[in-house]
């Protein structure tokens, strides 16, 4: 069993969106994306994955092939690997993400950042 703190993966930076890794389990992995007000997760895929997603704290725009999204605290959904997507962090307080990836499709996705 391995019990870890959403919180203290919680770390926020002026210049850019963070990328904490809480879990890396065969290949699953599971971490925090968080947003300072404005800024944002560049578009991108995931092949071969399944990307679940959670909205620990603030608010947001994701867009999905295209299809704006707003989101809010406690807002969970789901989305497929071959769909591209972006968000931004469009409120006016800090957001952070739980993001568990059902397949890891390259190492590059389980690294901090």
């Amino acid at each position: 069993m391995d019990i870890q703190s959403v919180k203290s993966f919680q770390e926020f930076n002026e210049e850019r969106f963070t990328k904490r890794i809480i879990f890396k389990k065969g290949e699953s992995t599971a971490f925090v994306l968080n947003f300072l007000p404005g800024q944002q997760l560049p578009a991108h895929k995931h092949p071969g994955s399944e990307v679940f997603l959670y909205v620990i704290c603030g608010n947001g725009t994701f867009t999905i092939d295209g299809n704006e999204k707003a989101v809010e605290q406690f807002d969970l959904f789901h989305c497929s690997g071959e769909e591209e997507l972006t968000f931004v962090n469009n409120g006016e307080s800090p957001l952070s993400l739980y993001v568990v990836l059902s397949k890891i499709p390259s190492e590059l996705y389980s690294k901090n950042i």
